[in-house]
C-alpha cells in the first residue's frame, strides 16, 4: 500500500514539494553561513518525495543551537514552504483519492518550520516509545 501511495503522491504533490526543497536548500547553500538550513532542506525535500514509510522524530541531543536555526529557518524558508504544503494540502483535499495524500501534506508541515534538531526514519526501523531508531 505505501508503495502505491508513494507513486500517487510523486505524481501529483511530492515532486513539486521536492524542487521546492531543493531550490530552497540552493538558496541556503549559497552563503556559507546558511549551509546547514541547506542540508536539513535537501533532507526534508527527499522526505516529501518518498513521505510513506517514514515518520519524524526529534534527536534527543538537540539543544539551543537547533532552536536558534529553528527560528531563522521560519524567517528564512519556513514560512513560504509550509504555504506550498498547506496550498497542495488544500488542491489534494478535492476528491476522496486525495484525501491521505492532503493529511501527508499536513503532516510535513511541522518538520518544514522546525527542521533542525529533527531526523527522518523509517516507520519499520522505529520503535515508537524510544529515542532512537533500533
Amino acid at each position: 500500500m505505501r508503495l502505491i501511495l508513494n507513486v500517487i503522491w510523486l505524481v501529483l504533490s511530492g515532486f513539486w514539494l521536492f524542487l521546492g526543497y531543493m531550490a530552497a536548500g540552493i538558496v541556503a547553500c549559497v552563503l556559507i553561513v546558511t549551509i546547514p538550513f541547506g542540508i536539513a532542506s535537501f533532507r526534508i525535500g527527499f522526505y516529501a518525495l518518498w513521505p510513506f514509510g517514514r515518520d519524524v522524530v526529534r534527536r534527543p541531543s538537540a539543544g539551543v543551537a537547533s532552536m536558534i536555526g529553528n527560528v531563522l529557518w521560519i524567517l528564512l524558508f519556513g514560512w513560504w514552504l509550509v504555504l506550498g504544503h498547506i496550498g497542495t494540502a488544500l488542491a489534494l483535499a478535492v476528491t476522496i483519492v486525495g484525501l491521505p495524500l492532503a493529511w501527508a501534506n499536513l503532516k510535513l508541515i511541522p518538520v518544514s518550520l522546525f527542521p533542525m534538531g529533527s531526523q527522518i526514519v523509517d516507520t519499520d526501523a522505529y520503535v515508537p516509545g524510544s529515542r532512537i531508531a533500533a
